[in-house]
This record gives structure tokens, C-alpha cells and sequence, in this order.
């Protein structure tokens, strides 16, 4: 194994090539004017296992005490080179990935603080019990002494740490895997998860969910074998064609493991009505900011165009669209590739699906996954499903 240490910036990594065994410092996606710098130690070990798709990435402060340590995975998914094409695949498409919206420390705080002001889940007290309780029945269900619980889009790991904190008062021992594609929300919900689960028991892992199609082996190899899996998909599901993340969810989702399902719901019996009425929690101040700085790292200012939001319908399902329209023509250079944007183009920055409750029991079990359970907010506007393949739960 090879191990290797450098004092770099906080926003660069370090890409293994494990075909030629040789380490190369590059930065991670060099899109703003100016990034401030964070100085860390990083030292680099390569895949174990010999498989050349994950880099085992140690995050140290100054003093290098064992409190001080954070061991983090990179899946190749996130490799520098393949976040750069995305990135320019964006660009190209005139569809922003959602995960550019994440990619950068101050993104990350952009959407902690949006969440904060704007999430029922921080604001409605309703909505915590309605995730207490669908805590509760998942506790219940597992009859294991070991669970592994994997936070699939973990974000700041809020809800992910209130379910460890409900399993660990049972008594029983817990693994945690917080998976993001972004490295500073991994490690927000590794600090927030250590109140329920020792660090040696935590491993953080930096992902694309839609693109690592070796999923379902990484995710078998940290926790031992004998645990039962029980995965958390929180608040994912509105930033995903279901069509895409649905199949990939089901084969994560093993035979005898749980999922814990959310869905961001349209409230009332009329779902454009419901639509209209959830519109301010995305069009409003904090959201702008935050959809408007990959733009603004990327050359493009507020007066090139407007930001607009609006409703729109995708076969039976509903969602909230965030369009910048130009209105002057805008040429940028980004990694050697022109990209004109002319007056009248738009780029499409953001979407999410609302479901009804219905809708979303409907779309899961076509994608082979059954609620077993489900608990509505009195709002109408969050849902939690636990969900399972069928068979004997452990």
C-alpha cells in the first residue's frame, strides 16, 4: 500500500492513478475567482482491495492527535477529472448537475443556512415527530444487535443522527456511513454523528450516487457482514428523475434490508394548487444566492439574465424549476472549451419534484420497492416511507 503526505489547500485532492501507481496533486474544480484557503496535512492510500476505483483520504489538523483525524473514502466517481467533465457536461447541456450546487465549502454553507431557514423538518415541530416516529418503527422492525446504517445524500446528517441516537438507545452496536458527493457535508455529519457512534465505527465516503455503478460493493465492505442494513434517503428524491435513482436504490437496497424514504410532498387534495402554495419556500432570497453562485464562479453575473421559478408538469408528476434566461449573449472560457450563451438561452440550475402520497406509493412499487409503513406531516408537505424488498427483515 502506498502512502503518501502533502500539505495542501483545503479545496485541492490528491487523484490516484493506480494503473501507473503514481500520485499527482490537482485541483479539485478551480471554477471561482477567489477560494479562501484552508491548510491542511492529506495523506493518500490506495484501494486495499486492488480495485483502482476508491482513494482512502485522511484529513489532519495541525496538531495530529487522534481526535483530530477524519478518515474519509473518494470514490472514483469523484476523481478530479471525472468531476470535470461533468462539470463542462453541464455547461454543454445547459443543465446544471445538482451536485455543482454542493461542490465548494461556501455552497455547502449556502444550503446548511437555506435549509435551516426554509426545511419544514427544521421549522415545523410536527414534522420532527413525524420522523421520530417513523425512527421508532425502523428500530422496531430490526431485530439485530449490529445495525449499519447508510446515509444515502447524508447532507449535514441531521435526521441521519436523531435515527443513530434512537438506535443506539436500544442497546445496539451501530456502524454509520455518511455518503455525499460532497466532501464538506460528509464530514458536517461525521461530526454530528459521533454523538451516537465512535469514530472507528463512522465511515464517511464522498460519492456520486448516479454514476458509481460499483455502489452495492463499496457499501458492503466497512460494517461487518452479520449487521442489518437499514439505508436513509432523505430529502434526495425531488433532485432525481425517478426513473434514474429509483433502479438504483432498489439494488442497494438488498433483500433483508430497510429503507427509510422521504419525499418532499404537494399538501392538499389539488396538486397545482399545492404546487403554487410551496413556490416561496425555492423562490426567495437564500435560494437565489445559493443557485446563483455556480454561475458566478463560472464568469456569470446576476445582470447577464434573470433567475426565474416556475412549475412545470413531467408526465403524471410536478416540479419546481429554476431557469437563468439571458439577456445579452454571454461567452465564458472554462478548461479550454468556449461556451456561448446567447440572449433568449436559458440554463436550467434546479429542479424538485413534489409527490402526492399516493404517487409516491405508487412509484416506488414500481420500481420494486414496498412500504411496509408511512407517516404523513399534518402540513401535507413531507412524507416518510419505510420501505423494504420483500422477504424476512433481520
Amino acid at each position: 500500500m502506498m502512502v503518501v503526505s502533502y500539505q495542501v489547500n483545503l479545496l485541492s485532492v490528491l487523484l490516484l492513478n493506480v494503473s501507473q501507481f503514481h500520485l499527482k496533486l490537482i485541483e479539485y474544480v478551480k471554477i471561482g475567482n477567489e477560494i479562501q484557503a484552508l491548510g491542511c496535512d492529506r495523506h493518500i492510500e490506495s484501494d486495499p482491495q486492488g480495485a483502482g476505483s476508491l482513494v482512502f483520504f485522511h484529513l489532519l489538523g495541525h496538531n495530529h492527535s487522534m481526535g483530530s483525524t477524519a478518515d474519509v473514502t473518494i470514490h472514483s466517481s469523484q476523481f478530479p477529472e471525472n468531476v470535470q467533465n461533468d462539470f463542462l457536461e453541464s455547461l454543454r447541456r445547459r443543465q446544471v448537475n445538482h451536485k455543482f450546487h454542493y461542490a465548494t465549502h461556501k455552497q455547502a454553507l449556502q444550503w446548511l443556512a437555506l435549509h435551516q431557514a426554509c426545511s419544514p423538518s427544521r421549522n415545523d415541530a410536527d414534522c420532527a415527530v413525524t420522523y421520530n416516529l417513523a425512527f421508532k418503527a425502523a428500530a422496531s422492525f430490526i431485530r439485530a444487535r449490529q445495525i449499519h446504517v447508510i446515509g444515502l445524500g447524508c447532507g449535514g446528517g441531521q435526521k441521519d443522527t436523531r435515527l443513530l441516537r434512537r438506535l443506539n438507545s436500544a442497546g445496539r452496536k451501530i456502524f454509520y456511513t455518511p455518503c455525499d458527493v460532497s466532501g464538506a457535508m460528509v464530514l458536517t455529519a461525521r461530526q454530528a454523528a459521533l454523538a451516537a457512534v465512535p469514530p472507528g465505527n463512522c465511515f464517511p465516503l464522498v460519492c456520486d450516487l448516479a454514476t458509481a455503478t460499483d455502489l452495492p460493493k463499496v457499501l458492503s465492505s466497512p460494517a461487518p457482514k452479520s449487521a442489518a442494513r437499514l439505508v436513509t434517503f432523505f430529502g434526495m428524491i425531488p433532485n432525481f428523475k425517478p426513473q434514474i435513482v429509483l433502479p438504483i436504490l432498489r439494488k442497494l437496497v438488498r433483500p433483508a434490508d430497510l429503507l427509510l424514504f422521504s419525499a418532499n410532498l404537494a399538501p392538499g387534495d389539488d396538486y397545482q394548487a399545492g404546487m403554487k402554495m410551496i413556490l416561496p419556500q425555492y423562490d426567495n432570497a437564500l435560494t437565489r444566492d445559493w443557485l446563483m453562485t455556480f454561475l458566478h464562479d463560472v464568469g456569470i453575473a446576476d445582470s447577464d439574465g434573470k433567475l426565474r421559478f416556475s412549475i412545470e408538469t413531467v408526465r403524471t408528476l410536478k416540479r419546481i424549476v429554476a431557469d437563468f434566461v439571458f439577456v445579452r449573449t454571454r461567452t465564458v472560457q472554462l478548461y479550454g472549451e468556449r461556451f456561448r450563451f446567447k440572449r433568449g438561452e436559458s440554463v436550467r440550475l434546479f429542479f424538485s419534484y413534489r409527490y402526492t402520497p399516493v404517487l409516491a406509493r405508487s412509484i416506488l412499487a414500481r420500481h420494486g420497492l414496498r412500504v411496509l409503513e408511512s407517516w404523513m406531516t399534518k402540513s401535507g408537505e413531507e412524507g416518510v416511507f419505510l420501505c423494504g424488498r420483500g422477504g424476512r427483515v433481520s
